[in-house]
């Protein structure tokens, strides 16, 4: 298991506790249509120096995005705020799992000066989950989408939130902030939640999405989930119905990759054409925006995805 340098007490930690006694599972030997290149470009290192400069945490980092080299390269980073140790131990995330560390109040400005000097015109904030706090986040999210208004009045912003699960009050907090693009993650079908997201309900996360466009129907609303974890396509195609039933705009659809041995293994890596297959049916049921690709990330082309749905959007008005 990987270890990691705790930020409270400067000592040595695992980085997943609650996965060092599990057994290893199988890896299963990736395709070539799910290979990517090192990162090495000179746009990927001085976006890195950036980031280090304002210490600023990336979930491109800290989940081991493989389009990390691709997007840093054109100055692209999703800032992943409230630290980089969550309270949830989903089986299939590497971020690291423990008691996190105190809020940091100066994140809001740091980020906000990290997005004006990459000059980025759409940004894409996430977080770790902190059941630790009242609100599970909410108003440091609604400081850092303010906090970006005031600097870069021009960056169109994207959040992905946690569910904020028994949190009362705490989605209005972050709507009314009024980022552009409102997305939580579903991450599998319900099959699967006992065993992948354990500390998530599919039926709240989807209630979430839907309450987000009965505060603000104009806000628009995106959701995600990773395929090969041993779901059904059928249930695929009732979890795309349950989305458009809750009017989620835009939805995406990646291939799972295992992190480490002790993570949930890969049952099998979907092919492109199955992946094509998911889009083609995803647009005939109604979203705005479908990005179905083996490496399709949440935040993967973010900005030129939000002009596009946009667009749709405004399309469908003129011929409605």
């Amino acid at each position: 298991m990987v270890t990691v340098l705790d930020t409270v007490s400067n000592k040595p930690r695992l980085r997943h506790p609650e996965k060092a006694h599990r057994p290893d599972q199988e890896v299963l030997r990736k395709p070539e249509w799910i290979r990517v290149k090192a990162p090495t470009s000179k746009g990927y290192l001085e976006t890195r120096e950036i980031v280090k400069s304002h210490k600023l945490v990336t979930v491109c980092e800290e989940a081991g995005c493989p389009n990390i080299g691709e997007c840093w390269d054109k100055k692209h980073a999703t800032f992943m705020i409230l630290g980089e140790i969550c309270t949830r131990a989903c089986a299939f995330c590497n971020v690291a799992t423990g008691i996190p560390g105190p809020v940091d109040m100066n994140e809001p400005e740091n980020v906000a000066k990290a997005v004006r000097e990459m000059g980025l015109k759409h940004v894409v904030i996430t977080s770790v989950d902190r059941d630790d706090l009242a609100d599970g986040g909410a108003q440091h999210f609604a400081d850092v989408i303010g906090a970006i208004r005031a600097s870069s009045p021009g960056t169109t912003i994207e959040i992905l939130t946690p569910d904020f699960l028994r949190k009362p009050g705490a989605l209005e907090v972050v709507v009314a902030a009024k980022p552009d693009v409102f997305n939580h993650n579903l991450e599998t079908v319900p099959s699967n939640y006992l065993t992948v997201r354990p500390g998530a309900r599919y039926f709240h996360s989807m209630r979430l999405l839907q309450q987000v466009k009965e505060l603000d129907p104009t806000m628009f609303t995106k959701s995600g989930i990773m395929v090969g974890l041993g779901e059904e396509r059928n249930e695929v195609l009732q979890l795309m119905d349950d989305l458009r039933a809750a009017d989620v705009d835009f939805m995406t659809i990646g291939q799972y990759l295992q992190p480490t041995r002790k993570h949930h293994p890969v049952k099998k890596f979907v092919t492109p054409e199955e992946f094509k297959s998911y889009e083609t049916v995803a647009y005939t049921k109604g979203f705005l925006m479908v990005s179905s690709s083996p490496l399709t990330r949440s935040s993967h082309h973010a900005g030129e995805d939000f002009a596009k749905m946009q667009a749709a959007r405004e399309a469908r008005l003129k011929s409605a």
